[in-house]
């Protein structure tokens, strides 16, 4: 071999040598990114792990019409036969009319005759937060976050059925942060609700609860806020703040809504 063909031949070598381990450099980078992709699973995966178990809540006649009358929202927890929502979203007992009994529509349900039967099976109206167990197969539950886990500034989003069903019972998502970990006195149960559990929460007088800095409808009570992250639920959405009439949460929202940590749900689940 000639001076000339070996240089030649060692800068082919060369070349090949840098290009393979640009390659490689290269692939790793993109496996690199491809994993941390995979661990950051961000709002739209968490929303997909939450959608089959968000379900409208309400009560349900055969002789009205509609047959399902919207209240809240809610979501499945324990084994999927339980629904969570607001003591507030309950009827009154002069609403429960013979035939007339509580009732839940499945995830992706348009006919509202099929909504499903449901019975309350715990409450505090201390905390506004009660449990239906609901007739048929469960569904999907939800996974409850560790108690005392949440920070201010933390991410979030909150799922439910603003401005109930007209437009469909489709679940919707508003994304914003925990704004502040404050404490409040939710309105006082009535004299028909005073149970021991609520009249000690009385006396016990405010308690902790989560400030959002997202907006809230009439017809989100009851429905999870969640870790826009890990989809875990951290607290129920529970009341917005109101400037003028109710009539104005819908034309002119305050966006500053407030929810109840999901450690008193736990507690309501344990205790039930």
């Amino acid at each position: 071999m000639n001076p000339t063909t070996s240089a030649r031949y060692g800068r082919r070598r060369l070349l090949a040598t840098l290009c393979s381990g640009a390659w490689l450099s290269l692939g790793g980078t993109g496996k690199a990114q491809a994993a941390q992709a995979e661990g950051s699973r961000g709002l739209p995966a968490a929303i997909a792990d939450l959608r089959p178990s968000v379900v409208p809540v309400g009560t349900y006649s055969a002789t009205d019409n509609p047959r399902f009358g919207f209240r809240g929202s809610g979501f499945a927890v324990g084994d999927g036969s339980l629904v969570a929502t607001n003591f507030h979203v309950l009827p009154n007992i002069a609403e429960f009319e013979p035939g007339r009994t509580m009732a839940v529509l499945p995830p992706g349900t348009r006919d509202l005759s099929l909504a499903r039967r449901a019975q309350v099976v715990a409450s505090d109206p201390g905390t506004d937060l009660t449990l239906l167990r609901i007739e048929g197969a469960p569904l999907p539950p939800v996974k409850l976050a560790q108690p005392g886990t949440v920070r201010e500034g933390q991410s979030i989003g909150l799922m439910g059925f603003p401005i109930g069903g007209i437009f469909g019972f489709a679940p919707v998502t508003h994304r914003g942060i925990v704004a502040s970990i404050t404490s409040l006195a939710l309105p006082a149960p009535t004299a028909g609700t005073l149970d021991p559990r609520a009249i000690m929460r009385l006396r016990q007088g405010n308690f902790e609860v989560f400030q959002l800095d997202a907006t809230a409808y009439p017809g989100n009570s009851g429905g999870p806020v969640f870790d826009a992250e890990s989809a875990e639920v951290v607290a129920i959405i529970n009341l917005v703040l109101v400037k003028g009439s109710r009539e104005s949460a819908l034309s002119n929202p305050t966006g500053i809504s407030y929810a109840i940590p999901v450690r008193h749900l736990i507690e309501l689940l344990k205790n039930r």
